[in-house]
C-alpha cells in the first residue's frame, strides 16, 4: 500500500495524492468535486464522531473509537474511507461517480472481501441507505442541504463537512444574523455545533470558500408540535418573509404553509408576538405558534 505513517499509532494510511493518481482523477469544480487532501484534517474527522475524544490537540487513534457501522457519503477516492475503516466495524460508502465507485471497489478490494466495506454506487438522495450508527462525510456542496436533511430525521450522530456559511447558519442561535429557517429546522432534530473551520487549501482543487465540520447529536426537541411536516412547512413559510412582522408573514405565506385561515391565527396569537420578526423568535416559540396555527388556521393536507 502506498501510504504514510499515521500520527497516533503508526498505522499507514493511503496518501490522498497517491489515491488520486491511481484513480486517474484531478477533481472538477463543475461536478462539485473537491477532494479533501489535508492529512491532518482527515486524521481528525473520525474522532469528532465521539465528542469526548476531540479534547486534545492530537488526532485520536482511529482504532480506539469503535464507531460501529459508519456511513460515508461522497467517498471520492477513499482518503477518508481509509481512516474510517480503522475506526469502525463496518463502513458503507455512497459514491455517485461511476468511475470513482469502480476505483473504490478495486482499491479497497480486500476490505470488501472481508465484509468491512460496502460501496453503493448512486445518488445519496436516491439510494436505499443501510442501517448505520454514525455518518462521517465530506459532502458534495451542491447537494449538502438535501443530504443533511435526509440524514437528520434518522436520529443518528453526524459529522459532516459543509461550506462555512451554511455550517454557521445551521448552528446559529436566535437573534444572530445567521439565525434562520436552517437553524430551527436542524435544531428540531439535534444539537448542532461547528467543530472545525477548514481552509480552502485543504482541498484540491481549492473551492472559492472556506469549509466547516459540523457535528450533530440527535435529541428530541424541548417542545411539542402537532405534526412535524406542518411545523417544517410553517417555518419555511414565515422565513420567506423574515424581514416582515410575524403578523404579515403568517398572512402573506398561506400558499406555502397551507393555512386556510391565516387571519384566525393572527387574531388568536399574542399581539406582541405578532409584532416580532422570525429571526427574533426561539424554536419553542415557533412551536407554540405552529401549534396554534394547526388548531385554528384550517391547515390543508395535514
Amino acid at each position: 500500500m502506498t501510504g504514510r505513517t499515521g500520527t497516533t499509532d503508526d498505522r499507514e494510511f493511503r496518501d490522498p495524492d497517491g489515491l488520486r493518481r491511481r484513480a486517474g482523477v484531478r477533481g472538477d469544480p463543475n461536478k462539485d468535486q473537491h477532494f479533501l487532501v489535508d492529512d491532518r484534517v482527515l486524521d481528525r474527522l473520525p474522532g469528532y464522531a465521539v465528542p469526548d475524544s476531540d479534547d486534545g490537540d492530537e488526532p485520536v487513534d482511529p482504532a480506539s473509537l469503535d464507531l460501529g457501522h459508519v456511513l460515508e457519503i461522497g467517498a471520492g477516492t477513499g482518503a477518508l474511507t481509509d481512516r474510517l475503516l480503522a475506526a469502525a466495524d463496518e463502513v458503507t460508502v455512497v459514491e455517485r461517480d461511476r468511475k470513482l465507485a469502480k476505483f473504490l471497489r478495486e482499491e479497497f478490494a480486500d476490505a470488501i472481501e472481508a465484509g468491512d466495506l460496502t460501496v453503493l454506487e448512486g445518488d445519496a438522495l436516491d439510494v436505499e441507505l443501510p442501517e448505520f450508527d454514525v455518518s462521517v462525510s465530506n459532502l458534495p456542496y451542491g447537494a449538502s442541504s438535501e443530504i443533511a436533511f435526509r440524514l437528520l430525521p434518522l436520529g443518528k450522530p453526524l459529522v459532516l463537512m459543509f461550506q462555512k456559511e451554511f455550517a454557521e447558519r445551521m448552528a446559529a442561535d436566535p437573534g444572530t444574523d445567521d439565525y434562520g429557517r436552517l437553524s430551527v429546522t436542524a435544531g428540531h432534530y439535534a444539537d448542532v455545533e461547528v467543530v472545525e473551520i477548514v481552509p480552502a487549501e485543504a482541498f484540491d482543487p481549492k473551492p472559492r470558500v472556506e469549509s466547516a465540520v459540523v457535528r450533530t447529536t440527535p435529541r428530541d426537541p424541548d417542545y411539542d408540535v402537532p405534526d412535524d411536516a406542518f411545523f417544517l412547512e410553517f417555518l419555511k413559510a414565515v422565513f420567506t418573509q423574515r424581514r416582515k412582522t410575524m403578523r404579515n408573514a403568517v398572512r402573506n405565506t398561506a400558499h406555502i404553509s397551507g393555512l386556510g385561515d391565516p387571519d384566525a391565527v393572527v387574531e388568536a396569537a399574542d399581539e406582541e408576538l405578532m409584532s416580532k420578526r422570525a429571526g427574533e423568535l426561539p424554536p419553542a416559540t415557533f412551536a407554540d405558534l405552529a401549534s396554534l396555527a394547526y388548531e385554528v388556521g384550517e391547515p390543508g393536507g395535514y
